[in-house]
């Protein structure tokens, strides 16, 4: 798998600058150095490409992980302990259901 991004970055690199050339109407390898030279930084941006990927994909996850677990705390936690009501909101609950009860 990982010859893969490599495989393709070269090709990218290649491929453009024997575009380059063919639109400035030059031979396809005049220069071979600069191919070598392509298809080089070409793997290496595909490769960090890849990488980078990866470490997003990573912290995605840690970060939906600490979404779930800050909602669970903040709805589970307050309705199963009731910590946030106070002896107002009580009463006010009381009221209504005995209002809505006659």
């Amino acid at each position: 798998m990982p010859a893969t991004p490599t495989i393709i970055g070269a090709l990218l690199g290649l491929g453009t600058q024997m575009y380059s050339n063919a639109l400035r109407k030059l031979p396809y390898m005049r220069h071979p150095w600069e191919h070598v030279l392509g298809m080089g930084l070409g793997a290496v941006f595909v490769n960090q490409l890849v990488k980078f990927d990866e470490k997003l994909k990573g912290d995605l996850d840690k970060m939906l992980e600490r979404a779930r677990l800050a909602n669970e705390q903040r709805y589970i936690g307050t309705v199963l302990t009731c910590s946030g009501i106070s002896s107002l909101q009580i009463c006010f609950l009381k009221f209504a259901v005995v209002a809505t009860c006659q």
